[in-house]
Protein backbone atom coordinates (compact mmCIF):
# COMPACT_ATOMS: atom_id res chain seq x y z
CA UNK A 1 0.00 0.00 0.00
CA UNK A 2 1.39 3.27 -0.57
CA UNK A 3 0.98 6.24 1.36
CA UNK A 4 1.18 9.98 0.62
CA UNK A 5 4.19 9.81 3.49
CA UNK A 6 6.17 8.23 0.87
CA UNK A 7 6.85 12.08 -0.55
CA UNK A 8 7.33 14.42 2.41
CA UNK A 9 5.67 18.13 1.99
CA UNK A 10 8.84 19.76 1.47
CA UNK A 11 8.91 17.41 -1.22
CA UNK A 12 5.98 18.85 -2.85
CA UNK A 13 7.55 22.25 -1.91
CA UNK A 14 10.53 21.91 -4.01
CA UNK A 15 8.58 20.57 -6.96
CA UNK A 16 7.11 23.94 -7.17
CA UNK A 17 4.22 24.15 -5.13
CA UNK A 18 2.36 23.71 -1.82
CA UNK A 19 0.99 20.29 -0.15
CA UNK A 20 -2.48 22.01 -0.88
CA UNK A 21 -1.04 22.31 -4.64
CA UNK A 22 -0.45 18.54 -4.50
CA UNK A 23 -3.92 17.88 -3.07
CA UNK A 24 -5.74 20.05 -5.67
CA UNK A 25 -3.67 18.44 -9.01
CA UNK A 26 -5.09 15.08 -7.17
CA UNK A 27 -8.20 16.20 -6.84
CA UNK A 28 -8.38 16.62 -10.62
CA UNK A 29 -6.70 13.45 -11.35
CA UNK A 30 -9.69 11.77 -9.39
CA UNK A 31 -12.47 14.21 -10.99
CA UNK A 32 -11.23 13.42 -14.36
CA UNK A 33 -12.81 9.78 -13.82
CA UNK A 34 -15.23 10.48 -11.15
CA UNK A 35 -19.12 9.83 -12.33
CA UNK A 36 -21.58 10.80 -9.36
CA UNK A 37 -22.30 7.54 -7.57
CA UNK A 38 -26.59 9.04 -6.91
CA UNK A 39 -26.30 8.13 -3.01
CA UNK A 40 -28.22 9.90 -1.01
CA UNK A 41 -26.62 12.19 2.12
CA UNK A 42 -28.53 9.13 4.40
CA UNK A 43 -26.11 6.79 5.34
CA UNK A 44 -26.69 3.52 4.17
CA UNK A 45 -25.97 1.58 7.81
CA UNK A 46 -27.62 4.08 9.64
CA UNK A 47 -24.86 4.53 11.69
CA UNK A 48 -22.17 7.59 12.83
CA UNK A 49 -19.20 7.21 13.72
CA UNK A 50 -17.44 9.84 15.84
CA UNK A 51 -13.09 9.54 15.64
CA UNK A 52 -9.90 11.16 16.62
CA UNK A 53 -8.78 12.55 13.46
CA UNK A 54 -5.09 11.05 14.27
CA UNK A 55 -3.53 10.15 10.23
CA UNK A 56 -3.34 6.45 11.44
CA UNK A 57 -6.70 6.09 11.58
CA UNK A 58 -8.56 4.96 8.15
CA UNK A 59 -11.86 3.93 9.06
CA UNK A 60 -13.80 2.88 6.71
CA UNK A 61 -11.17 0.24 6.18
CA UNK A 62 -10.73 -0.50 9.77
CA UNK A 63 -14.24 -1.13 9.91
CA UNK A 64 -15.41 -2.80 6.40
CA UNK A 65 -17.06 0.76 5.52
CA UNK A 66 -17.69 1.85 2.02
CA UNK A 67 -18.74 4.81 0.26
CA UNK A 68 -21.82 6.06 1.91
CA UNK A 69 -22.35 3.79 4.25
CA UNK A 70 -21.65 5.99 7.38
CA UNK A 71 -21.65 9.97 8.76
CA UNK A 72 -17.97 10.25 10.39
CA UNK A 73 -17.41 13.12 12.48
CA UNK A 74 -13.98 13.52 13.37
CA UNK A 75 -12.16 15.42 15.75
CA UNK A 76 -8.70 15.99 18.29
CA UNK A 77 -9.25 12.43 20.57
CA UNK A 78 -12.86 11.42 19.07
CA UNK A 79 -13.82 13.42 22.36
CA UNK A 80 -18.08 13.91 22.37
CA UNK A 81 -18.17 17.57 22.30
CA UNK A 82 -20.97 20.10 22.36
CA UNK A 83 -19.99 20.43 18.54
CA UNK A 84 -20.18 16.47 18.06
CA UNK A 85 -23.44 16.53 19.99
CA UNK A 86 -24.80 19.22 16.78
CA UNK A 87 -23.60 16.81 14.34
CA UNK A 88 -24.91 13.49 15.61
CA UNK A 89 -28.32 15.52 16.27
CA UNK A 90 -28.67 16.46 12.64
CA UNK A 91 -27.25 13.02 11.61
CA UNK A 92 -30.22 11.51 13.23
CA UNK A 93 -32.78 13.86 12.96
CA UNK A 94 -32.68 15.00 9.56
CA UNK A 95 -30.62 12.36 7.95
CA UNK A 96 -31.83 9.11 9.83
CA UNK A 97 -29.03 7.70 11.47
CA UNK A 98 -29.81 5.47 14.51
CA UNK A 99 -26.14 3.67 16.20
CA UNK A 100 -23.26 5.80 16.66
CA UNK A 101 -19.87 3.98 17.20
CA UNK A 102 -17.11 6.03 19.15
CA UNK A 103 -13.65 5.02 17.97
CA UNK A 104 -10.13 6.32 20.41
CA UNK A 105 -7.12 5.37 20.27
CA UNK A 106 -3.62 3.83 21.49
CA UNK A 107 -0.86 6.69 21.66
CA UNK A 108 -3.38 9.59 21.48
CA UNK A 109 -1.62 13.06 21.31
CA UNK A 110 -4.35 14.20 24.02
CA UNK A 111 -2.86 12.38 26.77
CA UNK A 112 0.56 14.25 26.53
CA UNK A 113 -1.75 17.39 26.98
CA UNK A 114 -3.51 18.94 29.75
CA UNK A 115 -5.71 21.96 30.19
CA UNK A 116 -2.24 23.98 30.33
CA UNK A 117 -2.20 24.24 26.70
CA UNK A 118 -5.52 26.67 26.85
CA UNK A 119 -3.10 28.67 29.13
CA UNK A 120 -0.25 28.86 26.90
CA UNK A 121 -2.30 29.64 24.12
CA UNK A 122 -3.90 32.59 25.81
CA UNK A 123 -0.48 33.67 27.02
CA UNK A 124 1.10 33.48 23.23
CA UNK A 125 -2.09 35.09 21.49
CA UNK A 126 -3.91 36.76 24.22
CA UNK A 127 -6.54 35.31 24.30
CA UNK A 128 -7.97 32.29 26.20
CA UNK A 129 -9.67 29.30 24.21
CA UNK A 130 -13.46 29.13 24.50
CA UNK A 131 -12.95 25.53 23.85
CA UNK A 132 -11.64 22.59 26.12
CA UNK A 133 -8.50 20.69 25.62
CA UNK A 134 -10.49 17.89 26.41
CA UNK A 135 -7.00 16.28 27.25
CA UNK A 136 -7.00 12.56 29.21
CA UNK A 137 -5.04 10.62 30.63
CA UNK A 138 -6.58 7.13 30.54
CA UNK A 139 -8.46 6.20 26.86
CA UNK A 140 -10.49 3.30 28.58
CA UNK A 141 -12.13 5.97 30.74
CA UNK A 142 -12.61 8.45 27.83
CA UNK A 143 -14.06 6.46 25.80
CA UNK A 144 -16.84 5.77 28.98
CA UNK A 145 -17.24 9.44 29.57
CA UNK A 146 -17.87 10.02 25.65
CA UNK A 147 -20.65 7.07 25.41
CA UNK A 148 -22.29 8.53 28.41
CA UNK A 149 -22.48 12.13 27.05
CA UNK A 150 -24.00 10.66 23.36
CA UNK A 151 -26.45 8.72 26.14
CA UNK A 152 -27.53 11.52 28.04
CA UNK A 153 -28.12 14.02 25.26
CA UNK A 154 -31.39 15.33 25.18
CA UNK A 155 -31.05 16.59 21.77
CA UNK A 156 -30.24 12.63 20.59
CA UNK A 157 -33.45 10.43 19.50
CA UNK A 158 -31.14 7.30 19.45
CA UNK A 159 -29.32 6.50 22.86
CA UNK A 160 -29.34 3.11 22.86
CA UNK A 161 -27.06 1.83 20.06
CA UNK A 162 -23.77 3.70 21.54
CA UNK A 163 -20.87 1.33 21.50
CA UNK A 164 -17.25 2.51 22.38
CA UNK A 165 -13.63 0.97 21.00
CA UNK A 166 -10.35 1.68 21.22
CA UNK A 167 -8.21 1.19 17.83
CA UNK A 168 -4.98 -0.21 18.56
CA UNK A 169 -2.57 1.52 15.91
CA UNK A 170 0.36 -1.08 15.87
CA UNK A 171 -2.22 -4.00 15.45
CA UNK A 172 -5.27 -2.53 13.88
CA UNK A 173 -7.80 -4.36 15.91
CA UNK A 174 -10.51 -2.53 17.58
CA UNK A 175 -11.00 -3.28 21.81
CA UNK A 176 -14.58 -2.69 22.91
CA UNK A 177 -14.98 -0.78 26.32
CA UNK A 178 -17.83 -1.81 28.75
CA UNK A 179 -19.37 1.34 29.86
CA UNK A 180 -20.19 0.16 33.10
CA UNK A 181 -16.39 -0.59 34.45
Amino acid sequence: MSTSAQQSPSDAVRSGGTVTDRLVEANQRYAADFSDPGMDARPVLQVAVVACMDARLDLHAALGLELGDCHTIRNAGGVVTDDVIRSLTISQRALGTRSVILVHHTGCGLESLTEDFRIELEEEVGQRPAWAVEAFRDVDKDVRQSMQRVRTSPFLLHTDDVRGFVFDVTTGLLREIDPAE
